[in-house]
């Protein structure tokens, strides 16, 4: 494999293009007009123009970006996360051509895409699921009678959804009522599927995923979990491996749980099964994303893998890297905190430029960025500048480096979610490790209360 071609954008790209160097393989960018001045242009050995800015004239121009790679002879196309991913006719299409999708085949992103028919995969391999609905919901009468059944509040959610996008909790009739066929046209409108479904609401619950790696002999193994619970507007801001509070015959059942639903569907390259563990310990199986994640670093932290690299392995044909799963272990405490150019109280983006951007004291942090002082955060794609990487021995001196490091950023020209990380890190609530997907929301309300 001597030349790939990378479809993403941002820090990801900067990220596949990092292993690719070391391993001697030649990068091919594409990018919008927006981010024609952005470092991983600079960064590729090639680089093309795909389209305006507006993300569906460029990034998901599929058609475009097959065409670039066949005419520059590369030999595997990574799709990174977002955009075209998890696109299962993209997948196709790329392997049509003679060239290698860095990620698992087509019929896989399917099965494992769709939210309702993973539900039954995953039933059949014994895995736990979410109490709820095996199939779509045609009209908002099903969907109070399903309801009654299941119990409220209960989320009404996407089938094809993904990233907290078309997903909302009804806490009775009026509100199922009220959201119904708002969530079935945002499914239309971002997936261009309007299949929905229902799942119980999990009170106090923990977001859970795991790590899991498979190869073309039928190999599979876990790298261990990440806690994705600290949320807002159901999407992740801040991870962690181990997950704290977590009690060891949970946590292992939980690993066996994800590689059993990977052994299920014949699983190649990078995947993470995500669960939901409720107060008592008890876990289900919420959806499995088939393709690397925004918070891999946390992995990479804790083992010492590069995970880029073992996608690439498993493209070219070759097992595992690491196939004996006691041969994986984990090492101290990772926390990954996503810096959003965004309102810090609102969640609103805040795009604009980058008049400073300055990280201070680097020393052992590690820092995935896909900007550079100077640049700009533009309106049109996701308000990420950056993710942050701390590890150290233990969860207490991780937080700890956190607070020192991030106190000591300095950006200017825009606001981000620095200021909450700030404060937060202070909580009870985080500080304990005790803390569910409810945990952001509830520390807000408590802020109002002391205002008072």
């Amino acid at each position: 494999m001597k030349k790939i071609l990378i479809a993403n954008r941002g820090e990801i790209a900067l990220r596949v293009i990092e292993t690719c160097k070391r391993l001697g393989i030649k990068t091919v960018a594409v990018y919008s007009e927006a981010d024609k001045d952005m470092p991983f242009v600079k960064e590729s050995d090639e680089a093309f123009l795909i389209g305006p800015s507006q993300v569906q004239q460029s990034y998901l121009k599929a058609d475009t970006i097959i065409e670039i790679a066949v005419r520059e002879g590369v030999d595997a196309v990574h799709p990174g996360y977002g955009l075209l991913s998890e696109n299962s006719d993209f997948a196709r299409q790329v392997e049509a051509v003679g060239i290698k999708f860095i990620g698992p085949d087509a019929e896989t992103i399917i099965k494992m895409g769709d939210k309702i028919g993973s539900r039954v995969t995953m039933q059949a391999a014994g895995v736990p699921i979410v109490p709820g609905t095996n199939e779509g919901i045609a009209t908002l009468e099903d969907a109070l009678h399903m309801a009654k059944d299941i119990g409220y509040p209960i989320m009404l959610k996407a089938s094809a959804g993904g990233g907290g996008i078309g997903m909302v909790r009804c806490e009775d009739e009026q509100a199922l009522s009220q959201q119904f066929d708002s969530v079935k046209n945002r499914a239309k409108s971002y997936f261009g599927d309007d299949v929905v479904f229902l799942e119980k609401f999990i009170a106090n619950a923990r977001h859970i995923e795991v790590q899991i790696f498979g190869d073309n002999a039928g190999n599979a193994v876990h790298l261990f979990e990440r806690n994705c619970s600290v949320q807002r507007r159901n999407q992740k801001v801040i991870e962690e491996s181990p997950s704290p509070q977590l009690p060891e015959e949970t946590r292992r059942s939980l690993h066996k749980a994800a590689v059993d639903a990977a052994k299920a569907v014949n699983y190649k390259n990078a995947g993470t099964v995500e669960f939901i563990v409720d107060e008592n310990n008890e876990f289900y199986f919420l959806e499995m994303n088939t393709r690397l994640q925004v918070e891999h670093p946390v992995t990479e932290a804790v083992t010492g893998y590069d995970l880029v690299e073992w996608q690439i392995e498993i493209a070219k044909g070759n097992d595992l890297p690491v196939k004996n799963q006691a041969d994986i272990t984990s090492t101290g405490h990772a926390i990954e905190f996503r810096i959003y150019a965004e309102d810090p109280v609102k969640f609103m983006p805040s795009p604009g430029p980058l008049n400073k951007l300055d990280w201070g004291d680097t020393t052992g942090v590690r820092i995935d960025s896909g900007y550079v002082e100077g640049g700009k955060v533009t309106p049109f794609y996701d308000p990420l500048l950056s993710k942050v990487i701390i590890h150290s021995s233990t969860r207490e001196e991780a937080i700890e480096k956190s607070k020192a490091f991030l106190a000591g950023v300095e950006i200017e020209g825009l606001r981000t979610n620095i200021p909450l990380f700030n404060e937060f890190l202070d909580s009870e609530a985080f500080c304990s490790g005790n803390y569910t997907t409810a945990v952001l929301a509830e520390w807000f309300e408590q802020k109002k209360e002391e205002v008072k």
